[in-house]
């Protein structure tokens, strides 16, 4: 055997290795959470922390749902790593919230798993049509551009039990076993998001309807708003994405209705970049509240570590920045 034969067996071997390696640490869950099933049970990821959380509680203590993106990353803009994308191959399921929120990551995902079946929690669900004056509406002109749809359906928490419907019907024919045992976990929780919502009402009732205005970051909360009395006055980005850039008219417009709405506060999400919110607040004196966890949750033991803690927590912080 000559030297250079030798060689290229022993780096052969070293690669068959390197890539054992790699492979059982997929299979340990390595990052932001979930683990291969060596029992036979799903495997099973979602997008973000607040869907994995929902499906969880379908999924009950069948198999452990795990998210992609990390806890404060922002949603609109992320992109997968190579060991995000060997994990979505390797999954029996994938849950996107869908309705364009996911955006490129949905298309690379989607392209590189093509075994994998995606479940998109939001299906079935109608669209808003935001209102005059609002961004988006079809009287706003620019801010119209591409009458891009709401995807944030979470926000309304009866929204929310048309994602468990479609999780369990998803879960009960990927897992025919488990098919009782997922729609009486997904009963259990609808009841629970029903309370919720009965909830969130309380809270919002104390807060007089003219005192109900809302200025986001980005356009988020339509949903919300429409359940629950809210008026949309404006978004600093004008836009169901983060990455948008809003023009100059776009700012001036909104500071004009801030002040004309007597706004009270501007609400901004930890991944969010609060400049813009910052500068807007400090031409009109309004709050700049950057604590919202819309799209996800907080470590575990945190003010919203589930799906219902943060929407109650971001009901608390919505109407206590806006009381008088």
């Amino acid at each position: 055997m000559t030297p250079r034969l030798t060689l290229t067996r022993a780096l052969a071997v070293l690669a068959v290795a390197v890539l054992a390696v790699a492979g059982a640490l997929l299979d340990l869950g390595c990052g932001t959470g979930g683990s291969a099933a060596d029992d036979g049970s799903l495997r099973v990821f979602a997008t973000a922390t607040f869907l994995a959380d929902i499906a969880q509680n379908v999924a009950g203590d069948r198999f452990t749902v795990g998210s992609l993106v990390p806890r404060d990353a922002d949603l609109h803009a992320y992109e997968p790593t190579t060991r995000d994308v060997a994990r979505v191959s390797e999954a029996d399921l994938f849950i996107l919230n869908g309705g364009g929120l996911e955006g490129t990551l949905e298309d690379t995902l989607r392209s590189s798993a093509s075994d994998t079946t995606f479940v998109s929690a939001s299906d079935g669900l109608t669209p808003r049509t935001p209102q005059p004056g609002e961004p988006l509406a079809a009287d706003d002109g620019e801010a119209a551009q591409g009458r891009a749809v709401d995807p944030h359906y979470w926000l309304d928490p009866t929204l929310t039990i048309g994602y468990v419907e479609t999780i369990r019907d998803a879960f009960a024919k990927a897992d025919p076993a488990g098919a009782d045992e997922y729609a009486a976990n997904a009963a259990a929780y609808i009841e629970k998001l029903r309370d919720l919502d009965a909830w969130i009402e309380e809270q919002v009732a104390e807060l007089p309807p003219e005192d109900r205005l809302l200025v986001m970051n980005h356009v988020s909360h339509g949903y919300y708003a429409d359940r629950y009395g809210f008026r949309i006055v404006g978004a600093v980005i004008p836009s169901v994405a983060t990455g948008a850039t809003p023009t100059a008219k776009q700012l001036a417009a909104l500071t004009a209705a801030i002040r004309r709405n007597h706004v009270r506060a501007v609400f901004v999400e930890p991944a969010e970049n609060p400049r813009l919110a910052d500068q807007i607040a400090a031409e009109t004196g309004v709050a700049v509240v950057a604590d919202l966890r819309d799209h996800a949750l907080s470590e575990p033991g945190g003010e919203a570590a589930t799906y219902l803690a943060m929407m109650k927590y971001d009901t608390e912080r919505i109407v206590a920045a806006l009381e008088r």
